[in-house]
């Protein structure tokens, strides 16, 4: 059989694209490299529990028209993302809100926490920052850099933070209100039952063919269609031919425990540069389990290397120049289009994964 489009990864870019060309009358076959769909939104059922197995993912947008897509498929519950840090046998609330400034200074008004943070960045006399440290000193003050960025930040780039460029913190932003809710959107939740259950509806009536290695099998899988929907990574499918882009990657630690509840909340970050790894999740509760036993994964910041799975870029100006030559040959592709966070060198939050494949769609076909 001949298809119009051979969709590189069942992730949420090419599940959306998948069901958009369907839509539209197109016959599509997806090839996925794993042995499930739904790429790194992935969860398994552990005890009644979804886990997400590549790290939390809480849906979150202000875009209407992306929401309202994203209902189709699932019920979302209520969930607010209200991470808690952990810094030594300190606990504090994210994002920086007056319920932190509160706890680490014993104060309990705006107009304190304002003063407090003036005055701690007036003495470091910083103008120019020069690294990631002297960016967020300029921005917070010491004690909350030192508490809550510092050690977390050192962790999940593998690197001390004078030694990391001051673009990856543009703003921290700092909230004087009581307000735990980390994300400013609108819209927010967890999709009752799990994500994968997205993917499946994305999917339904799409042939998809698992555990298949496109890269291994392009000169089979090629001439099956008339155009590749690629959601790998661009470098990769040139044999880096220009030169390796850089990502970080994560490992995980999961574990089922027999009790109810582990720590009392859905993630928890450890910002003490002595504790391995950046966060633990709990994953019960991003849908408010009652199931008798708890599931949590420990997450561990690494550098990526050819063969580990690839979680985000680097986008300091050495990778996005050589991700600008790569952009230039995939220009030259035809029948190509590449799409994601992998195949665009891009951190790409769901809903604008969402946008992407939408807009892409509607570019193709309409």
């Amino acid at each position: 059989m001949r298809y119009d489009y051979l969709i590189v990864g069942a992730g949420l870019y090419g599940a959306v694209f998948a069901y958009e060309a369907r839509k539209r009358g197109k016959t599509c076959l997806v090839v996925e490299k794993r042995g499930h769909i739904a790429g790194n939104i992935y969860c398994e059922d552990i005890s009644g529990i979804h886990v997400h197995k590549y790290g939390a993912h809480i849906f979150h947008t202000s875009d209407k028209k992306v929401w309202d897509y994203v209902n189709q498929f699932a019920e979302f519950n209520n969930y607010i993302n209200s991470p808690v840090a952990k810094y030594k046998d300190e606990l504090y609330n994210l994002p920086f809100n007056m319920n932190t400034f509160s706890k680490m200074w014993g104060i309990s008004t705006p107009q304190e926490a304002k003063d407090i943070i003036a005055s701690q960045i007036a003495d470091l006399h910083i103008t120019e920052p020069q690294n990631l440290e002297e960016q967020a000193l300029s921005l917070v003050g010491r004690d909350v850099y030192e508490k809550l960025i510092k050690g977390y930040t050192e962790k999940q780039w593998g690197r001390d933070c004078k030694d990391l460029p001051s673009f990856i913190i543009k703003r921290l932003p700092l909230r004087f209100i009581y307000d735990n809710n980390y994300f400013n959107d609108r819209y927010q939740g967890i999709p009752i039952g799990g994500y994968t259950a997205i993917a499946e509806k994305l999917l339904e009536g799409v042939e998809v063919r698992l555990g298949v290695d496109y890269l291994r099998h392009r000169d089979e899988l090629d001439p099956l269609a008339d155009r590749i929907v690629y959601t790998g990574m661009i470098d990769e499918f040139y044999d880096y031919k220009l030169g390796v882009l850089e990502y970080r990657s994560v490992r995980f630690e999961t574990e089922e425990l027999e009790m109810e509840n582990y720590q009392g909340n859905a993630v928890v970050n450890y910002t003490d540069r002595e504790i391995p790894y950046t966060r633990i999740i709990e994953h019960k509760h991003f849908e408010f389990g009652k199931q008798p036993t708890t599931v949590i994964s420990r997450e561990y910041s690494s550098e990526w290397k050819k063969g580990d799975e690839p979680y985000y870029p680097v986008n300091n100006d050495k990778n996005n120049a050589l991700y600008e030559r790569y952009r230039e040959l995939s220009r030259q592709e035809n029948n190509v289009i590449f799409g994601g966070r992998l195949g665009e060198y891009k951190y790409y939050d769901m809903d604008k994964v969402i946008s992407a494949a939408l807009t892409r769609c509607a570019e193709e076909m309409d």
